[in-house]
């Protein structure tokens, strides 16, 4: 088991209750807990397939250099990025600009 954290916006209501059976909801949108990898690839799965047009970023304690994993789904002007192995963070320009 390890500490998983989702942050989700703009996801429907149906996703935040089934996150909320998981994980603890901290701030709207913010689900914290501890998960086995296999609950935590269920999680994923139920986000892939309620998020619709919202966007979340999952992130988990892995034993990495950096100590966490994660990974994103929808439009974000943030996306992951593998640097020499490790997981950075890539900002899109800003669209008006």
């Amino acid at each position: 088991m390890s500490m998983l954290m989702v942050v989700t916006e703009n996801v429907p209501p149906r996703l935040r209750g089934r996150l909320a059976v998981w994980l603890l909801e901290v701030r709207a949108g913010v689900y914290i807990g501890d998960a086995s990898r296999k609950t935590r690839e269920m999680i994923w799965e139920q986000i892939i397939v309620l998020a619709e047009d919202g966007n979340v970023v999952m992130a988990w304690a892995t034993n990495t250099e950096s100590g966490f994993d994660f990974q994103t789904y929808g439009n974000n002007r943030r996306i992951p990025v593998d640097w020499e192995g490790l997981r950075l963070v890539s900002f899109l320009p800003i669209e008006n600009e």
